[in-house]
């Protein structure tokens, strides 16, 4: 069940950037066909060939300040799982509340 999300609440992605620093073990391919995972430049996949790769906590394709303002590398060709996670979804929340303590 999702959390009720205050209206005022501003989730607003580029100012943001938990969803891409929540862990190293996210974003996982899952679904994505061989030419979608093909498309994504080999620097941004892991060693494991398994999701995104990641250093110190955030995905490569990550570029800015977190909180401030940032940008996906790959936006247009980015994992499934990135494209699903929605702000102000329970996966936003989650993020925001472990990089910030609170929702940004």
């Amino acid at each position: 069940m999702s959390q009720s999300v205050p209206a005022h609440q501003n989730f607003d992605c580029q100012s943001c950037g938990a969803c891409c620093a929540y862990s190293a073990d996210w974003p996982r391919f899952s679904l994505e066909t061989e030419e979608e995972l093909e498309r994504i430049p080999a620097d941004y996949v892991a060693a494991d060939l398994g999701g995104m790769r990641c250093e110190s906590g955030r995905c490569t394709a990550l570029e800015g300040k977190l909180g401030r303002s940032v940008a996906c590398k790959v936006y247009d060709i980015r994992p499934i799982v990135c494209r699903t996670c929605m702000p102000g979804d329970d996966e936003c929340l989650m993020a925001r509340e472990q990089l910030f303590g609170a929702a940004c």
